[in-house]
């Protein structure tokens, strides 16, 4: 039975593990690469209105932290080494808005083809495509995963197993335990029956095929499973004979498909970027002391920091696994702390595929004049260029006192808050301590 989508109602979806890891740099793939040695495509399709979501985009297109979902989709699978190839089937009329997301946020991997009228439609086209793939180097795959493009937490352990499993059975899909008791009903609306919970499960994403299973039985399905059907495994079995190995799944496989999912999948995102930081000291010894309280302080907030002097040498590495850059400044009021950041990260050619944070912190004494006028403007000029970019630069000015605690924990909660909401009206505001 396929429930996939209509029990989704995340309780607080436990954090995909392939966004953190991989995006933070510290994943490591040698036990995947050592299973996965044969070639493994993955089809997406992308077809859909988003009719549940009650939105005029479809939900695949919708976009929060600048970035569309079907965005984190693909990251998910281009960050795995082992993926060779990714295609996205889409409705012809979002063809071209498709290949604007491709450029826009420098997907590799990706090929779009034309979607179907249905689900099963557009995965065909996709497996098709497969087949014919334009590129000899990549060449037909051994396996090919389907994969939801609104299920944007796919974890690279998962899809291991799920490869894998494809490879020696055939055939294999993810499973989640039923949240509710499903039920039968008359044409009268009535209650029929009630079925065993315990020996039911919810047919989820990803599901894995060899190429040869996945394609015959395209090649043999009846036009009615391709307007009615929705069950890739059901196909495998009903015109290939291929059981399916099944495979309970992580919590992190729901299912973007109502409103509220939207938001749900926004406030993982924020918070996954918002657990580390990087602060810049100079090398100075008040910044470097303000540094530590702000560890301290943030601590609390269930945030971590690391400590640099500079972003030169071996603290160069923080640049291309950070995504919060926080710089002291102490008896300065200029910005070319903030716009060395801006050079460092230009001079890496990252792809900033999410809004990258960077929070001057000016730490003034009581003996020393506030900021120049003109400070105001200038962080509001620089910052204006950064959004650009996709960077978000902020402001706290920090002013000693014998309160000094109480300050640098105040420090510390507005820019936790900063990190974590990536607030685009506060973006060139230089806030108070």
């Amino acid at each position: 039975m396929n429930t996939q989508g209509d029990n989704c109602e995340p309780h607080r979806p436990a954090h995909p593990g392939i966004f953190t890891m991989r995006e933070a740099g510290k994943s490591d793939h040698h036990s995947a690469e050592r299973c996965v040695d044969f070639p493994v495509s993955v089809v997406l399709p992308a077809g859909g209105t988003g009719e549940r979501t009650g939105l005029q985009t479809p939900k695949q297109f919708c976009t929060f932290l600048g970035r569309p979902l079907i965005s984190y989709t693909i990251q998910a699978f281009e960050s795995v080494p082992w993926i060779q190839s990714i295609v996205v089937a889409v409705a012809k009329e979002n063809m071209d808005l498709m290949m604007d997301v491709i450029q826009r946020f420098k997907h590799r991997k990706v090929r779009v083809v034309p979607g179907g009228s249905t689900r099963h439609r557009s995965i065909c086209n996709g497996v098709l495509a497969l087949g014919e793939e334009e590129r000899p180097a990549v060449g037909r795959p051994k396996v090919v995963i389907i994969h939801d493009a609104v299920r944007p937490f796919v974890e690279e352990d998962f899809l291991c197993k799920i490869a894998m499993a494809a490879k020696e059975q055939g055939a294999a899909g993810a499973i989640r335990p039923l949240v509710s008791t499903v039920i039968a009903t008359t044409s009268e609306g009535y209650l029929d029956h009630s079925l065993e919970r315990a020996k039911y499960r919810a047919s989820e994403m990803p599901q894995g095929f060899t190429y040869d299973v996945i394609s015959q039985a395209y090649q043999r399905c009846s036009e009615s499973d391709f307007e009615f059907g929705t069950e890739c495994l059901h196909l495998a079995l009903q015109y290939c004979g291929t059981n399916a190995k099944l495979i309970e799944g992580p919590p992190t496989l729901w299912k973007v498909t109502y409103k509220r999912d939207l938001a749900a999948a926004e406030s993982i995102i924020k918070e996954t970027l918002s657990r580390s930081a990087c602060v810049i000291t100079g090398g100075l010894a008040e910044a470097m002391n303000l540094a530590d309280a702000l560890r301290k302080g943030v601590s609390a907030l269930d945030m971590e920091l690391d400590i640099v002097p500079d972003l030169m040498g071996d603290n160069a590495r923080c640049l291309l696994k950070e995504w919060n850059f926080i710089q002291v400044s102490v008896s300065d009021s200029c910005l070319s702390e903030v716009e060395a950041i801006l050079v460092a990260l230009e001079a890496e050619n990252r792809a900033l595929l999410h809004p990258v944070v960077v929070i001057w912190v000016h730490f003034s004494r009581t003996d020393e004049l506030p900021v120049s006028e003109r400070t105001p403007t200038a962080i509001m000029e620089l910052a204006s260029t950064a959004k650009h970019r996709n960077i978000l630069i902020y402001g706290i000015q920090l002013k000693q006192s014998k309160h000094w605690e109480r300050s640098v924990s105040r420090v510390a909660e507005i820019a936790s808050a900063l990190i974590r909401e990536r607030s685009p009206a506060l973006v060139g505001q230089l806030l108070q301590a």
